[in-house]
C-alpha cells in the first residue's frame, strides 16, 4: 500500500516535537487550528473547496494535548474531525489546505478531501469516516506492536456518538482481553451530529462504560490543554509499560454545527456562551501570563505570525496542481 505522503523533509517532525517540549508552542499550535479551520471554511464557501467540511472550533486542547503528550513512533487514529488532529499532529498547513482544496500537494495527493489526513512520519495513520472504524483498527495495530515487542502505543480518537456504535464495546473488550498498549480518547463535544449527548446515552460520564471491561477511565477537562496532556502521559505510559488500556473522556464543546450546513438552532439558549467562557486558547493564554512565560505582546505576535503563515500556506495550496484522473486508482489494490 502507498499512501501519499507529499510533505518533503523533517517539517512535520519538528512541528511535532515543539508541540511537545514547549507550552508556549502548544498554545501556538492551537491559534493556528483555530485559523486554519476558519479558512478552510472559507475555502468552501468560496467554492474553491468541494464536499462538505467539519470543523472543530473550541476542541484545540484536546488534539494539541495528544499530540503533546504522545511519541511521534506512537500510532494515532482519528475520526472525520480532522483538521485539528493532524496540524497537532504536525501535518504542515499547505498539506492540510492542498487536501482540502483537491491538489496534488495535499495530505493523501488531493485525492480525499476534507475527511481525510495521513502522516505517517509523525504517526497519523489515516483519518476514518466510518464512524468507530477507527477504534477497533488501532485494537488491531496494538496487538500487532505487542506481538513484535515494540514498546509504542496506539491512541484511538473518537466522538461521543460512536460510544453507542457495536465496534466501540467490541474494540475495548477486546483491547482488555488482549491487554493491548492502547488509549481509547472519547472526544465528548456534547453532540452527535444534532443530538445531544444526554438525549441519546442513558449514563454519564461516558468514561464509566470502562468498568464494563474492566479498564481504568477517567473524565478530563478538555478545555485546559494541560490537563489534556497529563492525563495523556499517565495513560500512555500505563500502556507503554505493559499496564493496558486506559478510556479517557476529554470534556469539550463543539462551537459550529456538525458540517458546514448546520447552524446549530438545536443548542439551547447560554449554552454556546457558557462554554465559549471557558475558550481553550482564552484559557491558554491567560495561564502563560500568569506564569510569567510569554508577554502580551509575545502573544499578539502570535497571533500575527499565525495570520501571515495562514495566507502563505493558502497561497500554496492554491497554487499547487490537481491530480491526474488516474490518481483515483491509487491505493486500490487487487489479489
Amino acid at each position: 500500500m502507498s499512501i501519499r505522503n507529499t510533505t518533503i523533509g523533517p517539517e512535520p517532525l519538528a512541528r511535532r516535537e515543539a508541540v511537545r517540549a514547549d507550552p508556549v508552542q502548544r498554545h501556538r499550535r492551537m491559534v493556528e487550528i483555530r485559523a486554519a479551520e476558519e479558512r478552510i471554511r472559507e475555502f468552501h464557501s468560496s467554492g474553491q473547496a468541494w464536499g462538505t467540511t467539519h470543523c472543530a472550533d473550541g476542541q484545540e486542547a484536546v488534539a494539541v494535548g495528544i499530540a503533546a503528550a504522545a511519541r511521534p513512533t506512537d500510532q494515532v487514529w482519528i475520526a472525520h474531525r480532522v483538521h485539528g488532529h493532524g496540524l497537532a499532529l504536525g501535518c504542515t498547513l499547505e498539506s492540510v489546505f492542498a487536501e482540502n482544496l483537491g491538489r496534488s500537494t495535499g495530505s493523501v495527493g488531493g485525492i480525499g478531501g476534507s475527511f481525510h489526513l495521513t502522516e505517517t512520519a509523525v504517526g497519523l495513520v489515516h483519518s476514518f469516516t466510518i464512524i468507530g472504524a477507527q477504534i477497533a483498527q488501532a485494537v488491531g495495530a496494538a496487538y500487532a506492536m505487542q506481538v513484535q515487542g515494540k514498546d509504542d502505543v496506539c491512541i484511538a480518537q473518537f466522538g461521543d456518538g460512536a460510544v453507542n456504535i457495536g465496534v466501540f464495546h467490541e474494540a475495548l473488550n477486546l483491547a482488555k482481553i488482549w491487554n493491548v498498549p492502547a488509549v481509547f480518547v472519547l472526544e465528548n463535544n456534547q453532540y452527535a451530529e444534532f443530538t445531544r449527548v444526554d438525549k441519546m446515552t442513558p449514563i454519564e460520564p461516558l468514561a464509566k462504560r470502562g468498568d464494563a471491561y474492566d479498564m481504568p477511565w477517567a473524565v478530563v477537562d478538555g478545555q485546559d490543554v494541560e490537563a489534556v496532556r497529563l492525563a495523556m502521559v499517565d495513560a500512555i505510559e500505563l500502556a507503554r509499560s505493559g499496564g493496558g488500556p486506559t478510556l479517557l473522556e476529554m470534556e469539550t464543546y463543539r462551537y459550529l454545527g456538525h458540517s458546514r450546513s448546520d447552524l446549530a438552532a438545536y443548542r439551547p439558549e447560554g449554552e454556546f456562551d457558557e462554554w465559549q467562557s471557558r475558550d481553550p486558547i482564552t484559557q491558554s493564554r491567560n495561564a502563560l501570563l500568569e506564569a510569567g512565560l510569554v508577554t502580551e505582546s509575545e502573544l499578539d505576535a502570535i497571533d500575527a505570525e499565525v495570520a501571515s503563515s495562514i495566507e502563505a500556506a493558502a497561497v500554496a495550496a492554491l497554487a499547487g496542481p490537481e491530480p491526474e484522473t488516474s490518481a483515483m486508482f491509487n491505493n486500490v489494490l487487487a489479489t
